[in-house]
Parts: C-alpha cells; sequence; structure tokens
C-alpha cells in the first residue's frame, strides 16, 4: 500500500511540475512586456536553459497544494509557483558558479556557465530573480494589491540577506571555520528551509488566511525543510552522480559542515523520521485537505535523487 501511495504521489507531482513547466516556458518566451526594450537572445536561451531543464518543481509544489488547503485562487497560486521556481533555479545557476560549489553538472545536463559563460549565468541569474518579483507584482496574478505586496515582502526575505542568500554567505564561512550544530540548523535554514518555508506559508498568504494560519505553515515549512536538506546530505554521500544528476561527495570533500557529517547516518535518519512525524501532526487539523503536504512530507525525507 506504501508503494502504492507513493506512486499516486508522485504522478500527482509530475502534473504539477508539468503545469508549472507550461507557464514557466509562456513566461521565458520571446514576447515583450510593457516597459521592456528587448530580450536578448543568448540572455533568454540561458535562463530557459537553467530552469526548463526537468526537476521535480517540489517547491511550486508545496506552493499549489498550500494554496489548495485554503481553497485560494489556482490560477494565482500557479503563477506565484512559477515566481518560486525562478528563484529557485536563478540560486541554483549562481551556486554552480566557479566561485561558490564550482560544479559542471545540473539535473543531468552541463551547468549554465558551462553551456554559455560565467558572465551570461550571473546575468540568466539576476534576470530570474528579477523576474520572479515581475510575476507575483504583475496585476495577471489576480490578487488584489495588499497580497501581492505580502507575498512580494515574504519572498524577499526568504530569497535575501535574511535567507537563502544570508544562507549561502554562512555555508562559505562555515569552510574556514566549521560552525556547531546550532550554526549548522541555522544556515540550513536559511540557505535550503526559507524557500521552502515560503512555499509553505504562500498558501495562506494567497488566501489571506489568519496569521495564525500563516504561522502553522511557516512552522510546517521549517520541518520539511530541515528534512530535505539531511535527506540531501545523506544523497551526498549515498547517491551516485547518474542518478542524483549532479556531483556527489562534494560537501565531504570540501569538508563542509553538516549534520550527518556531525552526527552520522544513523542518528540522521532517526531525525528524518521525526521531523516527518512533527510537519504531518502540524497539518491534522486540515483532516483530508492536507493529505498531500502530509505525503510531501513523507517524500522529501524517503527520496532518492
Amino acid at each position: 500500500m506504501l508503494d502504492d501511495a507513493n506512486l499516486a504521489f508522485e504522478t500527482i507531482l509530475e502534473l504539477r511540475a508539468s503545469s508549472v513547466e507550461d507557464l514557466l516556458r509562456r513566461l521565458l518566451d520571446g514576447r515583450l512586456q510593457p516597459g521592456e526594450i528587448s530580450r536578448p537572445d543568448r540572455l533568454l536561451a540561458a535562463m530557459r536553459h537553467g530552469v526548463l531543464n526537468g526537476g521535480k518543481r517540489l517547491r511550486p509544489f508545496l506552493v499549489l497544494e498550500s494554496a489548495a488547503v485554503f481553497d485560494a485562487d489556482a490560477d494565482a497560486a500557479m503563477r506565484v509557483a512559477a515566481a518560486l521556481e525562478c528563484v529557485h533555479c536563478y540560486s541554483l545557476i549562481h551556486d554552480d558558479l566557479p566561485a561558490m560549489d564550482n560544479d559542471d553538472l545540473r539535473r543531468g545536463q552541463p551547468t549554465v556557465h558551462r553551456a554559455f559563460d560565467e558572465a551570461t549565468a550571473i546575468l540568466a541569474g539576476d534576470s530570474l530573480l528579477t523576474l520572479a518579483f515581475d510575476i507575483i507584482a504583475d496585476e495577471a496574478t489576480g490578487l488584489d494589491a495588499d497580497r501581492r505586496c505580502a507575498l512580494v515582502v515574504a519572498l524577499a526575505r526568504a530569497s535575501g540577506i535574511g535567507g537563502m542568500a544570508g544562507g549561502q554567505t554562512l555555508d562559505i564561512d562555515a569552510q574556514r571555520s566549521p560552525p556547531g550544530e546550532p550554526g549548522i540548523i541555522a544556515l540550513q535554514a536559511m540557505k535550503t528551509g526559507a524557500l521552502i518555508r515560503f512555499a509553505c506559508e504562500a498558501g495562506a498568504i494567497l488566501a489571506g488566511a489568519a496569521p495564525a494560519e500563516r504561522e502553522r505553515m511557516a512552522e510546517f515549512g521549517s520541518a520539511i525543510g530541515l528534512a530535505f536538506q539531511l535527506a540531501d546530505d545523506l544523497l551526498d554521500i549515498t547517491a551516485d552522480a547518474k542518478s542524483l544528476g549532479k556531483a556527489t561527495g562534494k560537501d565531504k570533500a570540501a569538508g563542509k559542515a553538516t549534520l550527518v557529517a556531525l552526527h552520522g547516518e544513523d542518528w540522521a535518519r532517526l531525525q528524518l523520521a521525526g521531523l516527518v512525524t512533527q510537519a504531518q501532526e502540524l497539518l491534522d487539523i486540515y483532516g483530508e485537505r492536507g493529505a498531500m503536504l502530509k505525503a510531501a512530507a513523507s517524500f522529501v525525507a524517503a527520496r532518492r535523487k
């Protein structure tokens, strides 16, 4: 039964990913938007290379399913999901650069700086980050201005100095001065967890839900964000590059501080189980409406690539 449930979840995940990719493809075509002067072909091609290259689209999925919990507008949720994926893909493009993680492979394909060049990769990332806020703020999102503004602020804070970018900085610093467990948890909550937290909170913001509902969904996102990073760190030492679609073993080789390196695989797997339980219990109040997000928590912990 568990295998059947996982298969059903992964089928829905793939369907959502396909819908998000369709919208991203339309948003990244050559048509000019009001106020734009030109969309340079090479830059647009690099952006598309960094975005339209498959992937699970887990963060967009979390936006869509968190919105469904509150019966928020599905079209608006799809645009927010696409915007979040633009931010995520920008971060991957920049993370792969020689000055950062120096990776040649992403999702089984050459990274953007390898397929194009470093300058174009930087500009592609910059453009995707900017596009994300364009997508949400545009009236085409179909929400009132207050909700669009709330989403922009929440995504900006999840992406910037107090979120993902700040977490990346802490991760770089950690290679020179390895932190203890509290420091590792903080940098992972920012670098990886912040966008996942936003994805889960976004549904409540889309629906104009009460602050307590926003906080509950954010707590759920924090729990699965940490679970995602633990699973990722485990995969780095247990998976092969072909199945994962990117280089493996790099964290250990670089001496990166991770909870897996600090406590070992057995401890990490126990923590994963506890985080899944914690996350799922937060959604009990929503009954069947929370079932797909509960399945997502299990998927995050059990993924193999």
